[in-house]
């Protein structure tokens, strides 16, 4: 599980740290930074794919143009926050009882419009594993040097000696460069695929109704991130009949209709494979008659409750389109799912009564973003470290909190405590 996100002079974030949990929400305005918090992690999920830093910010295309990977949003001086030349982040992962912690450092050179690497760490439970930078371990003061990218494989123990000086292309991370070099000890690249596997093993969703309605191919078994493939991903949920019984009495808790079971015709022009509700008193209804909220609600089960789920998902406004409500049937779910230890979501939301649901573990990772009107700079802050944070959630209720603007106030009075640096 990432348990802490560190970002320096990325985007609109000087530097902050975002604390995750099993079921991490961010909530906040238009404009604040959470598309910010989710591209950070999408640069993340790059390196865990493999892909060089041409590809992880300006994208990828396969054969024939096919987009494999959308760019991150923003030119690229946008990347990095406004007068900078370098961004940083830090991740801190919890891997079977080890705290393992990723820092990269990436430099923009503004002439050429180009990045590299200029400086990377893994640590496990606080031995050095590898740096490029052995001289510099804070992320800060390494965004003022400059370094030829070498790896450095660092012996574990107290000493820290240095060993191999390892020379790696500084257009791709060495974290997935390693695994190439015969010198370099098992462990440390044990440990580097461990860590490369956690930061691919993300899905970002953004559930589109008009998409999650198409029928699909047969054997699509992974729902696409507008959506795609629902009904084949149902359909090889409903061939377990226990996972098939908690589809439906989920669907039924949240919709007006009875749900009783699902259907898969195969449409015979196509081939492909469409969605239909069964009520109890049989009558069927559509995909296409669906309601979003509906539509976007069964996604997020076929998600959750899919083969092989991903280590993390990534939901945008998880509350569009779902009625206030209901709105407890979906904390509901995401609570029950990530307390299981095997998956963990992250969410942002605008909804002053969702947040208003949340658990008590929820609620101490549940953060706002806001942005400071003199310096246009993003903050960061868990509710619950804000001022009486804990009792006014009892006495006022964070909907209200949240609707009065209490609480982006509350971070831009306060006298900013020193940021969780993640070393």
């Amino acid at each position: 599980m990432i348990s802490a996100l560190r970002l320096v002079n990325f985007k609109s974030f000087a530097d902050v740290t975002l604390r995750m949990g099993p079921f991490t929400v961010v909530v906040g305005a238009n404009a604040s930074g959470k598309s910010n918090l989710r591209d950070a992690l999408r640069f993340l999920h790059g390196i865990g794919r493999g892909y060089t830093l041409p590809d992880i910010i300006g994208g990828k295309y396969g054969a024939g143009g096919q987009a494999e990977w959308e760019q991150i949003r923003g030119t690229a001086k946008e990347i990095v926050r406004f007068f900078r030349h370098r961004f940083s982040l830090t991740c801190r992962m919890d891997l079977d009882d080890t705290t393992v912690q990723y820092l990269i450092v990436i430099s923009l050179d503004e002439e050429a419009g180009s990045f590299k690497v200029s400086a990377e760490r893994l640590m496990v439970d606080g031995d050095l594993v590898y740096t490029s930078h052995p001289g510099t371990l804070d992320p800060v003061q390494a965004q003022n040097d400059d370094t030829r990218l070498l790896l450095r494989m660092g012996k574990t123990g107290a000493q820290r000696k240095y060993g191999h000086r390892v020379a790696v292309r500084p257009d791709q991370p060495a974290l997935t460069q390693i695994g190439e070099h015969k010198h370099i000890v098992r462990s440390h690249k044990d440990w580097a695929g461990r860590v490369t596997q956690t930061l691919a093993d993300m899905r970002f969703l953004d559930l589109s109704p008009d998409l999650i309605r198409q029928p699909a191919f047969p054997g699509q078994t992974v729902l696409g991130e507008g959506g795609e493939n629902l009904p084949t991903v149902l359909q090889e949920i409903c061939t377990n009949e226990q996972r098939k019984r908690t589809l439906t009495e989920w669907t039924r808790a949240l919709t007006p209709m009875d749900v009783h079971d699902f259907e898969f015709p195969t449409d015979a022009t196509t081939g492909r494979v469409q969605l239909v509700f069964v009520e109890s008193s049989g009558s069927r209804v559509s995909a296409y008659s669906a309601s979003d909220g509906t539509l976007r609600f069964l996604a997020m089960l076929a998600a959750l409750l899919g083969n092989n789920p991903a280590r993390l998902y990534v939901f945008e406004e998880i509350d569009n389109g779902i009625h206030p409500s209901r709105q407890h049937l979906l904390i509901d779910l995401i609570e029950t799912q990530t307390e299981r230890g095997h998956l963990q979501v992250i969410t942002t939301t605008h909804s002053p009564d969702l947040i208003e649901l949340v658990g008590d573990d929820t609620f101490e990772n549940t953060s706002v973003v806001c942005r400071c009107p003199d310096t246009d700079d993003s903050k960061i802050r868990p509710l619950a470290e804000l001022p009486n944070g804990r009792k006014l959630r009892k006495s006022q209720g964070l909907g209200r909190l949240h609707r009065s603007g209490w609480m982006e106030n509350a971070v831009l009075l306060e006298q900013s405590p020193s940021e969780d640096r993640g070393d």
